[in-house]
């Protein structure tokens, strides 16, 4: 499978939160669209590895989307070793993405800033024809991936550009829902963290409110390049 889209994401919750509402924009539009989470969240105070897979795979149904897979890094151990790279640069090249999406470069959970720092070391590498990696025995051939961008999560960041999700702002919210181990639930009787308040709820609202403010529509998701942007037409803007 070839995908047009390719978010990578520290937990199973990350892409909901950040750029899911991006993500079904274009799956709508008919692009092939996918996740890779890098850990199955198993260190969260709420839930278990088991629920938030059970959590992962609703939230996949609800998005429709083409393809997701965990690569079952260790939670909130995550470290830039050849063997988590490896895993990382197999997806790219299995899935060819034209475009890839991933955490920001500096977060409140550690394992955001690393996985970002990670993948888009990967996407790097993964286009390098003598950086040889191998699934079952088959060497796969180079791809890299024609731009990489960081979503803007917990911490605030300006971002680069950022992408009207007005008529899919309500489907990003039921995404993020699916993971009722984590946010707010007054049914729960786990202890509570910063994300399960209704306070967050009303937080990933305000940041899509803001970013959609600074292009004059209601609901935004922002991103971040770590290069410049090629503009052909500065009237297509």
């Amino acid at each position: 499978m070839k995908l047009n889209l390719l978010a990578f994401a520290a937990h199973p919750d990350d892409a909901e939160l950040a750029c899911s509402g991006t993500l079904i924009k274009y799956k709508k539009q008919g692009k092939k669209v996918g996740i890779v989470d890098l850990t199955r969240g198993e260190m969260s105070t709420r839930g278990s590895a088991i629920i938030r897979t059970e959590e992962s795979n609703a939230s996949t149904l609800k998005m429709n989307i083409d393809f997701r897979i965990n690569l079952e890094l260790e939670d909130s151990k995550l470290v830039e070793d050849q063997e988590s790279l490896s895993k990382i640069i197999a997806q790219i090249r299995i899935l060819k993405p034209e475009v890839v999406f991933c955490n920001s470069l500096s977060d409140r959970h550690p394992d955001h800033g690393i996985a970002g720092k990670m993948v888009a070391r990967a996407c790097f590498l993964a286009g390098l024809r003598k950086y040889e990696v191998a699934v079952d025995g088959i060497f796969l051939e180079a791809w890299r991936p024609q731009n990489v961008f960081h979503y803007i999560q917990d911490f605030y960041a300006k971002p680069d550009f950022v992408v009207d999700i007005s008529d899919h702002m309500q489907d990003k919210m039921d995404t993020i829902m699916c993971f009722k181990s984590q946010f707010y639930d007054p049914e729960s009787k786990e202890p509570t963290t910063p994300i399960s308040t209704p306070d967050f709820l009303e937080f990933v609202k305000s940041r899509a409110r803001e970013f959609g403010r600074e292009i004059h529509v209601s609901f935004a998701e922002g991103f971040i390049s770590e290069r410049a942007l090629k503009i052909d037409d500065i009237f297509a803007l």
